[in-house]
């Protein structure tokens, strides 16, 4: 029940990311893949299902890849939302540490292995 409940919260979290660059979509349903692979099969082959997001999660689970359009457009958007958020930002301070926020997880997505497919 638990995992369910964290794996209904992760999708929701992804919604979120969908619509705010700054929140990664991606990780959140890979999160919540793994959640429900361990606590709901229903929900799991409903995130499988998906036309947009199902084949980036099968091929997560299968060969820890990702296909180069979800890559490409991650870190683009990252980019983007930290660009955006250092230009609001008048502290230096601030925006150095949006930068080491995003650092890791950049790096992160860019070291990611491409789907056999993409390749």
């Amino acid at each position: 029940m638990f995992l369910k409940v964290v794996g209904i919260f992760f999708v929701g979290l992804a919604g979120l990311g969908v619509f705010l660059p700054i929140l990664p979509t991606t990780p959140f349903l890979l999160v919540a893949a793994g959640c429900f692979a361990k606590s709901s099969p229903r929900l799991h082959q409903k995130l499988l299902d998906n036309k947009t997001f199902g084949p980036m999660i099968y091929h997560w689970q299968t060969s820890r890849s990702i296909p180069k359009r979800a890559k490409i457009i991650s870190l683009i958007t990252m980019v983007l939302g930290v660009s955006y958020s250092c230009w609001l930002l008048d502290n230096n301070y601030l925006r150095i540490l949006v930068i080491l926020l995003v650092a890791c997880p950049f790096v992160f997505v860019a070291r990611l292995p491409l789907s056999k497919e993409d390749t």
